[in-house]
């Protein structure tokens, strides 16, 4: 049953992420939490992640826009150590409130309040007329690279800020899908190379065959996702991005997630 859930999750989140440029560590963490201890759930997240990343690669990766990836890529991954070396000060943190429905408790933080009002505040720009169509100057990629790559190592939730900078860069539907799964994977990279070594050296015990049959389950989940992609507008596509991030930030608000 669990194999089941997992992959069926994987496969139904990998398809949706293929739009959004965020979401499937969001979805598929929590899952494998359910299975496994938070430690090791983490690390499998990461990898099926990136390998799903690198598929994801390989069939848009041609569309990526290198211009881009160097303003918005190089600073997000710099900034991710950073905001990684200040997760422990800012873990120790108060809630700002607490609060429980149906006997689960919630916690409301500092800053995944702050990441997620920041998420709102860019949602609505699809959803008030006179910042509609309005775009960041490419000067402003750097701002959102730091930003993304700061609140990214501090507590994961770079996809969302980063696609919320992409969106609005001018970039076509097939460059904004590919410039943003090449970031993604540089961050993964760096990811990884703290997890690896504890992998090397037994440090953590992986079911490499969960992580095989996830991984093939995203795979299908980016191949229906890129038939529905040759269908849909780019501005069906900010749509989506719109609704997520403003889903998003309202559960990190709360602390749902």
């Amino acid at each position: 049953m669990d194999y089941i859930i997992i992959c069926l999750f994987a496969l139904l989140a990998s398809a949706l992420t293929l739009f959004s440029g965020f979401g499937l560590g969001t979805i598929l963490l929590p899952v494998f939490g359910l299975f496994f201890p938070i430690e090791i759930a983490v690390v499998l997240t990461a990898l099926v992640h990136f390998m799903n990343n690198i598929f994801k690669l390989f069939l848009f990766g041609k569309k990526a826009n290198k211009s881009v990836i160097f303003k918005f890529g190089i600073p997000a991954i710099l900034f991710a150590f950073l905001g990684a070396y200040l997760l422990k000060l800012l873990t120790q943190m108060q809630p700002i409130f607490q609060y429980s429905i149906s006997e689960k408790s919630f916690e409301i933080m500092p800053l995944k309040l702050i990441i997620g009002l920041l998420l709102i505040i860019f949602s609505l720009f699809d959803f008030i007329p006179k910042l509609k169509n309005l775009e960041f100057d490419k000067k402003y990629l750097s701002v959102g690279g730091v930003l993304s790559g700061f609140f990214g190592g501090i507590s994961g939730h770079q996809g969302a800020l980063r696609s919320a900078f992409l969106i609005r860069s001018g970039l076509s539907k097939e460059s904004f899908i590919a410039t943003g799964v090449f970031i993604a994977c540089l961050v993964d990279v760096s990811r990884l190379s703290i997890y690896i070594p504890k992998i090397v050296n037994n440090e953590l015990s992986l079911n490499y065959k969960l992580v095989l049959f996830a991984t093939l389950s995203a795979f299908l989940g980016v191949y229906f996702g890129n038939k529905l992609l040759q269908k849909t507008t780019y501005k069906s596509i900010q749509n989506i991005v719109a609704l997520m991030l403003l889903g998003y930030g309202f559960l990190l608000i709360f602390g749902i997630i």
